[in-house]
């Protein structure tokens, strides 16, 4: 068993594994349905609207995925005419992935649902809750992305 400091028990951090492990696999079967998105499509769009006219190695870096993962990915998008490849003016070897303006409609499409969702969810929850909820999923998403 870990030991922890007193700040931290052995239960909370257990509690917090289990109920990661649930949230993960809910939000897996719950985002299923959508015909042209999934979770990691998701985010490298986000990304790419976040982002502009990007490479692959920016947008692995960004998502902390190896580049051969977010290239597959992106082909995968490209197929679906989600985003374009553009070629790099400056090495003619090299291109960049633009999201198309039917990939930012599926985006927008997805996002809605899965907020609709979670607004659902937390329907009878205490503003001051959602708002505590949101905070520490950012500081815990945070301290992921820092390790």
């Amino acid at each position: 068993m870990l030991m922890r400091g007193d700040n931290m028990s052995n239960k909370s951090l257990e509690t917090i594994e289990l109920e990661l492990a649930i949230l993960i696999r809910r939000l897996t079967t719950a985002t299923a349905d959508n015909r042209n998105l999934d979770r990691a499509s998701y985010l490298l769009l986000r990304q790419l609207l976040h982002s502009g006219q990007v490479g692959v190695k920016t947008l692995a870096r960004e998502l902390q995925l190896d580049v051969s993962t977010v290239s597959r990915q992106a082909a995968a998008l490209d197929q679906k005419k989600l985003v374009e490849k553009i070629k790099d003016p400056t090495d003619g070897r090299a291109f960049f992935y633009n999201i198309t303006d039917y990939g930012q409609q599926e985006l927008e499409i997805y996002r809605t649902a899965r907020l609709t969702s979670i607004e659902r969810l937390l329907t009878n929850w205490p503003d001051e809750d959602t708002e505590s909820f949101g905070r520490l999923l950012k500081q815990f998403n945070q301290a992921l992305r820092e390790r």
